[in-house]
């Protein structure tokens, strides 16, 4: 029998607020176990860095972030909090949030369609192969399947002033795999588990480039090789799940450790 995860069944101790909307709490479960998520593979930074997720059907738009001074094993569907595009909470908290983090967020939301989930990393593998002048290399199986995937976007410091958006947005173009210069690493996908996908096969290549260069000059993969990668790299295809078998897998385990 197919083990079934759903976030609402893993948060099923929690009371939904009165008045909250079916879409706003789903939202709100799925978020928090990916934060659990985080935590339990080690992509935490303190209390920094940030996963946001638009409500759907809102009107006018609504996004939920992580409560700023709460680790991400600590986050619940409770405190996650609903800001809106200018990142300005809505219903109250008792917590506030990062104004460095949801700049670049509130960007790719408003200025990307299809980025209803937007993440962020420090990994050290991430932040290592982003202050790298060669970038990403394609030597390694993961880094094959996101040829013509990944974007770069130069750093401007830290990340609190909104005039870098539009510059943000065009260094991204439609890559959903992205690497900030000298800072680590994005991505943004139509769903959770679609950006999680790319973000955990970006790490992954990082994590292997950068274990791969303490043993010496390593063996590029020809070009056509890597497209020929990118084009069976299923797993970022909505028809296969974009992920979501992975995403609920993990948060199986990570919502029982």
């Amino acid at each position: 029998m197919k083990n079934e995860y759903s976030p609402h069944s893993a948060f099923a101790s929690l009371t939904r607020p009165d008045g909250m909307s079916d879409a706003e709490w789903a939202a709100r479960c799925e978020l928090a176990a990916c934060y659990r998520i985080f935590d339990y593979l080690g992509w935490t930074e303190l209390i920094y860095n940030h996963i946001t997720l638009r409500v759907a059907h809102a009107s006018p738009a609504a996004f939920l972030i992580n409560p700023f001074g709460l680790h991400y094993s600590e986050v619940t569907p409770l405190n996650l909090v609903k800001v809106d595009g200018q990142g300005n909470i809505l219903g109250g908290s008792d917590y506030p949030i990062n104004p460095a983090g949801f700049t670049v967020h509130a960007a790719l939301h408003q200025g990307l369609p299809g980025a209803h989930c937007v993440m962020h990393t420090h990994t050290t593998a991430g932040v290592a192969v982003a202050c790298s002048a060669a970038g990403l290399r394609s030597d390694n199986f993961y880094s094959a399947q996101l040829q013509e995937r990944v974007a770069y976007h130069d750093f401007e410091g830290v990340t609190v002033h909104a005039d870098e958006g539009p510059r943000l947005l065009r260094s991204i173009g439609d890559r959903q795999a992205v690497i900030l210069r000298n800072h680590g690493l994005l991505s943004w996908g139509g769903s959770i588990p679609e950006a999680f996908t790319y973000l955990w096969t970006l790490n992954r290549a990082c994590e292997i480039q950068l274990a791969t260069s303490m043993m010496g000059p390593s063996l590029d993969i020809a070009p056509e090789i890597t497209a020929k990668c990118a084009r069976d790299a299923l797993q970022f295809d909505p028809a296969y799940g974009a992920g979501r078998d992975v995403f609920e897998a993990l948060a199986r385990i990570a919502l029982k450790a």
